[in-house]
This record gives structure tokens, sequence and C-alpha cells, in this order.
């Protein structure tokens, strides 16, 4: 038996992210090994659940994957931590096709009751029809208590407990507004003063939480049985030589994509922001985050710029995902003193300029009809986007095409869209 649980909420803004950070740390301060999971494709809010455990979070998503492999991530990922905390994804029901895709699909996949986060400003027993109409709309999901966020007073409480009453959920929590608790934007990138601030945020966060939520009842009341973990076959590991980017500029990565990537060979980590030689490779993963942020160090490291270009025209195997297409492009445009030259590979550059938000999920068809899933976030676009021709046609959760290209120059495999292969080998991109 541990505690496991799926923090949830009615809506964006609820205040889901400040608990669930501030439980993550409060348990970890209990000696707990705390497992973090995030409902969704979000490779943003997976890092700061790493500030506040140590542990590196892992994506649970029906549409980047199938049930049985959610399962088999959450056994195995949660084996060996003495808890299990998922944070879910907009309000509890949301999905990309009604309640496909969401939180509420995830906590009954897992088989894991669902603590209610809920912001009680401007609101007091009217609560009630809400919490009513949560835990009553999908028979079999199960309620584990509720959370208020934004407690005024103690009147305001007095309202709020009635409203559990009445309900027939039990109150585990009421925190009050902090105008000290401000989690920096999750579009800043993790920055050493960003990544600082958040650190204090989390331990903030965690006080609150001590103070104001009962964390031994909670703990107490979350106890599940343990998953049982999947027998993994003995494999031989691949002999590829994988590079990594990983540093500030390049950190949008799937915990299980490495994992997998582990599995065809030895995977070597290297900041190109720092100036870090190219490691000797047989493929070089590339992935998004934040290149238009750091333009002007990138450029700076022109003999890795080089060093991934030679590499590119020589053939060598590339995956570039989103910011590491656009550190594959000519140059980026439409930044604080730019323009910056980048590697040089793809012939176009990438802009800032009028920039808008590309979001949704994606479907993606190669040419032989091999279907991978992803992800497309970005603001960033390509100033001539059909300068290559595109190899694979990518489809929106509604089944709908869209404009989105996959480019392929030589052994070079680059998209905005950011993979996941969790279940697939990736190796088949270059057949």
């Amino acid at each position: 038996m541990k505690p496991q649980l799926l923090i949830g909420a009615i809506s964006s803004g609820s205040g889901k992210t400040t608990f669930t950070m501030g439980l993550l740390r409060a348990l970890q301060r209990q000696g707990l090994q705390v497992q973090p999971f995030k409902c969704g494709p979000d490779y943003i809010d997976t890092r700061f659940h790493g500030v506040a455990t140590g542990r590196d979070s892992v994506n649970l998503d029906t549409w980047l994957a199938s049930p049985r492999h959610m399962r088999k991530l959450y056994a195995r990922y949660g084996a060996d931590a003495d808890a299990c905390v998922v944070e879910g994804v907009m309000g509890l029901f949301d999905g990309f096709d009604r309640m496909h895709g969401s939180s509420a699909e995830i906590a009954q996949l897992l088989d894991i009751p669902v603590l209610l986060v809920v912001s009680a400003r401007s609101m007091a027993y009217t609560v009630a029809a809400q919490l009513y109409g949560m835990t009553h709309f999908l028979p079999g999901l199960r309620f584990a208590g509720v959370v208020f966020n934004h407690v005024a007073s103690d009147t305001h409480m007095r309202y709020l407990l009635h409203a559990c009453e009445d309900a027939g959920l039990r109150c585990l929590g009421a925190l009050p507004h902090s105008k000290q608790l401000e989690i920096p934007s999750r579009h800043l990138g993790l920055t050493l003063d960003v990544e600082d601030k958040m650190r204090q945020q989390v331990d903030l966060a965690a006080d609150l939480v001590e103070k104001y939520a009962d964390v031994h009842a909670l703990l107490e009341a979350l106890q599940r049985p343990t998953p049982q973990c999947p027998v993994l076959s003995e494999k031989p590991a691949g002999n590829l030589r994988i590079a990594v980017a990983r540093d500030a500029a390049f950190n949008f990565i799937y915990r299980e994509n490495l994992d997998r990537l582990s599995e065809l060979g030895s995977v070597t980590f290297f900041s190109p922001l720092a100036g870090d030689p190219l490691p000797p490779c047989d493929l070089l993963y590339l992935p998004g985050g934040y290149p238009e942020l750091y333009a002007k160090g990138l450029a700076a490291q022109a003999s890795v710029r080089e060093q991934i270009r030679d590499y590119a025209e020589a053939g060598g195997r590339v995956l570039a995902e989103c910011g590491g297409m656009i550190y594959l492009s000519q140059m980026i445009v439409g930044v604080e003193k730019g323009p910056f030259p980048m590697c040089g590979v793809l012939p176009c550059a990438a802009s800032m300029e009028g920039a808008r938000l590309h979001l949704g999920y994606r479907r993606v068809v190669d040419r032989k009809g091999r279907t991978w899933m992803g992800h497309e976030f970005h603001y960033s676009h390509l100033d001539k986007p059909d300068a290559l021709p595109s190899v694979a046609r990518q489809y929106n959760a509604h089944g709908e095409l869209v404009a989105t290209p996959l480019y392929r120059y030589k052994n070079v495999i680059a998209g905005y869209t950011h993979l996941y292969w969790g279940e697939s080998d990736i190796l088949y991109l270059w057949d």
C-alpha cells in the first residue's frame, strides 16, 4: 500500500499547480520518495515537478500512448516510490474529445482517487452545487476529498465546510490567498534566476500546505494497493551512440523517450549553449526548448554549430524537434539584438516576428503509412516553410489535416511536432 492520488480541478487557474508543488515538497520533507506524474503532453510542469522532488516527472497521456502503456509507465516509475502524485491538466473532465484524454480518464485508468482543488474566490455555499456535480458526473470515479484555495476568512471557511457536508465530500485543507506566492511564468525557461525563484516558491507553497492542509489525513485517505510492476524481459543493450542536447535552451524532453533511446545504446548529454563539443554519435537528438531566449549564446558557440552542420551534411542521423529545428535553421530573426546565426543546415530562417501560438495534438502519418503521435507547441514560424518538401501528413485531434510539415534533409528529420515514441521504434523514421 502507498499513497496515490490525482490532483484535479474544476478549471485552470484554481491553484492546482501551486498545491501540487507544495504537496510534493511537503511529502519530500517527511522523508518520502515521491514519484510525480503529469497528465497531458506538458513538458514544462514536469520540469517544476523535478525541482520539487528531485525526481523526473513522467507524462501520462492517452493521445500519445495506449491505456496499457499508461498503466505500465505508472507502475514502473512508481515502483520504488513511497507515494505517487499525478497532477491533472485543465478541468478534470476536459479532454481532446469530450472526456477522452482528460484527467478523469487517467484517474479511472490507474484506479486512483481524485483530490479536488477548488478556488473559493468570490464564492461560498454555492460551491456545494459544484462539488455535487463534479462527484456525481462520472459514476465510478472516486474522490478522496477537496482542498480549497483562496479562502478569505474563518467565516468564509464555515460556509465552505457546510457546502462539503451537504455535498458529501471531505475537506482536507483550506489555503488562504498568498501575495508572496507567484509561480514564475512557465514559458520563460528555467534560467538560474527562474529556477532559484521556483525553489523559493515551492518551499513557500509547502509551508502553506503543511499549515493549512491535513497532510497526515490526506496520506491515510489515499492509501492504495501498489500497482504491479510489469516484468521486463532482459534485452541486450544496443550499440548505437546517441547524443542528446540538454540545457536551458533544449529541455522539452519526455522521460520515457530517453529510456527508449537508452535501449538502443549509450546516451550522452551535451550542452550546445555551454559550448560542449558534439559527442561521437550515430544519432543526434535536438529536442525542443527555448533557443529564441538563448539565441545570442547559441550563436556565440560557432565551433559547436559547425560540428553539428558537418555531422548533418555527412549524412549523420538527426532528429530535431521544434527548438531543435530552429537551431538547425540558417538564423533566428525577430529577437532582441538579432538576427543570430544558427547551424545553417536547413534552407530557412526561424522568425519570432508576429509570433502567435500554434498548439494541439498531432497524428503524424509518414510516407509508409506509419503513425506517430505527438504535440505541437510554438510561437515562431519559418520564413520559407516550403523550402523542403514534407515527408508526412499531420492531423489534429479531430482528424483534420493541418499544414505543419515534417522535413527530411539527407538523414535529418526536423519539424515543429514533439513526437512520443514510448511505444515505437524511433529508428523507423529513417527507413
